[in-house]
């Protein structure tokens, strides 16, 4: 792992001092929360107290009309609707949403999601026939379709309309569906451009409930499934997906939905606190396993079971998945990673690997471990007969759709954003693409921009390490991305315990200056310290409880000799 730089975020100390004064808080929060813009009562009454009034109108992204119109037409007229959603945790609970929506307005809805490993991604001619026979009337995007020009012209023709609701930046054309519900079309002028596809078809349904003349209620019911797709894209955490989040986590603690309530006992979340970063490190890879191995489905039928007995099979069936995921992804890493050091390709800017028969449902998340062992975009492309599918990953600052842009005339298909992105490509062209992708990288890749940074949100003694503290800092959740855990530094800290903890030793309990702390995945750095010696720590104030006694915790991020 490459060793990063801790830097101090910068803000107006006058700023900081007068927000400490109007609430009369002690500093340290008062910087917190000037570092996220709530710097007037105003502005912390809606942050800290997520009201329904805080959401915007549907009716102001561009065609809500129209598609709530459409849609109110064919379930006046008694006729079907199919769901298209995407294959990940994303896509899936979108159509799991609309799919549970529907059924409670007794309208007779099918869902169909694509095969990643025959269809591809995005709206296919497949479950366009699909459509077609059961007697579509309408078909509706969940998380994807924005560049489906070919798929609804192909739909218009069979004579099925198409309503695409996405989030993903479209090009300046748009295809020729009866409506595109997106609020980062260019025309648009959605004040909140920060939803995922859950959050999207969220507000159709909201939409839907205002003009049919619906109880809201059928909508905020499933409103867990939307929480689970907007921690699963890691969307800003700000705005309506702040709102959304608050009352969707409520609504998970009832568990009404035997689905996620299967989800939450084999992903070891039963009667635990349930935040954004638990739902996507413990939740959503069980999710996405079924998309990644098989099909996408499996995970759809979980999340509309609708009895406890059935959701907990589907669960266990999952989380079967997701432990062939993981060892599938661990065979790939190490083989990647042999191949870079034998190759000495980590001195590339960007990372190139083509394995034969590597998973394509796989290579992605491997492709984002590399990213992150090595701090450099890493492109993994699983080869197979003359046809290579390729998964790239980025790291902080660096936009990777960007640099593949340059090289799409090598593609035979290609999607994505700034972090993530795929594509399909013939192996004739694999050493051109290599030639390419080197040549756009050094364009593109300053040396500054391959070096991992830590943004630190302010520095605290040792007295001001309280369980008062952590207890005012905690009330910032709902964390995720945009409103991250807070970062502090302590420098000069003592070493006064030391052990590793953990199946194999993989994490670091310690004490510092008095102060337990815990970092996960770090007990690799226990050879290297040494008691009584002092230590810079990185890390987040946690309220810890054990046994109900609660006590101030830090859980450590980085450790550097003082």
């Amino acid at each position: 792992m490459i060793e990063p730089i801790w830097r101090l975020k910068s803000i107006d100390e006058d700023c900081v001092n007068k927000v400490a004064e109007t609430f009369s808080i002690p500093k340290t929060i008062a910087r917190v929360m000037s570092l996220r813009g709530i710097q007037n009562r105003e502005e912390s009454k809606k942050f800290f107290y997520p009201h329904l009034e805080g959401l915007h109108d549907p009716f102001n992204m561009e065609d809500m009309d129209k598609a709530v119109t459409r849609i109110l037409q064919t379930i006046s007229e008694k006729k079907s609707i199919l769901i298209f959603g995407d294959y990940d945790v994303d896509g899936t609970t979108s159509a799991a949403f609309l799919t549970l929506f529907f059924q409670s307005l007794e309208v007779d809805v099918h869902y169909y999601i694509p095969s990643r490993e025959k269809e591809g991604y995005g709206v296919s001619r497949q479950g366009i026939e699909y459509a077609k026979l059961i007697g579509a009337d309408i078909l509706i995007t969940c998380d994807c379709g924005i560049n489906a020009f070919e798929q609804v012209d192909f739909a218009n023709s069979l004579g099925i309309e198409v309503i695409i609701s996405d989030h993903h930046k479209p090009e300046a054309t748009l295809p020729a569906a009866a409506a595109v519900i997106n609020p980062n079309r260019q025309d648009c002028n959605y004040p909140f451009k920060g939803l995922c596809g859950a959050g999207v078809a969220f507000k159709l349904a909201l939409a839907l409930c205002v003009k049919g003349g619906y109880d809201q209620a059928l909508a905020w019911k499933h409103s867990d499934l939307i929480t689970l797709g907007i921690a699963a894209d890691l969307v800003p955490i700000k705005d309506e997906n702040r709102i959304i989040v608050h009352y969707g986590i409520r609504q998970m603690q009832k568990q009404t939905n035997p689905g996620v309530t299967a989800l939450l006992k084999t992903g070891g979340l039963w009667k635990k606190e349930l935040t954004v970063g638990r739902l996507v490190f413990w939740m959503a890879p069980k999710i996405n396993a079924a998309g990644r191995l098989e099909h996408a489905s499996i995970s759809l039928n979980l999340l509309t079971a609708q009895s406890p007995d059935e959701a907990q099979s589907i669960a266990e069936q999952l989380n079967s998945i997701n432990k062939d995921r993981q060892n599938i992804g661990s065979k790939i890493f190490d083989e990647a990673v042999a191949k870079i050091e034998l190759e000495k390709l980590d001195d590339k800017k960007v990372l190139v690997l083509k394995g034969d028969n590597w998973h394509p449902g796989v290579i992605g998340i491997v492709a984002s471990k590399l990213a992150d062992k090595y701090y450099r975009p890493a492109i993994l492309i699983g080869s197979k007969g003359e046809v290579g599918r390729g998964s790239a990953r980025s790291v902080d600052e660096i936009n990777i759709y960007q640099i593949l842009l340059e090289c799409q005339d090598l593609f035979t298909s290609f999607g994505g954003h700034a972090c993530a992105a795929g594509f399909e490509i013939n192996l004739d062209d694999y050493d051109s693409f290599c030639k390419t992708i080197e040549k756009k990288a050094d364009q593109f890749l300053t040396p500054d921009k391959l070096k991992p940074h830590i943004i630190i949100d302010g520095n605290l003694q040792t007295e001001n390490l309280t369980l008062y503290l952590a207890k005012e800092i905690d009330l910032l959740a709902p964390f995720g991305e945009g409103n991250e855990i807070p970062i502090f530094i302590s420098k000069e800290m003592k070493l006064e315990e030391l052990k590793k903890v953990g199946s194999n030793g993989l994490h670091l309990k310690a004490r510092f200056n008095g102060i337990d702390t815990i970092g996960f995945g770090l007990g690799h750095l226990v050879e290297s310290l040494s008691l009584s010696k002092r230590y810079d720590l990185l890390y987040n104030l946690e309220c810890n409880e054990w046994n109900g006694f609660e006590r101030v915790q830090l859980k450590l991020i980085d450790i550097k000799p003082s």
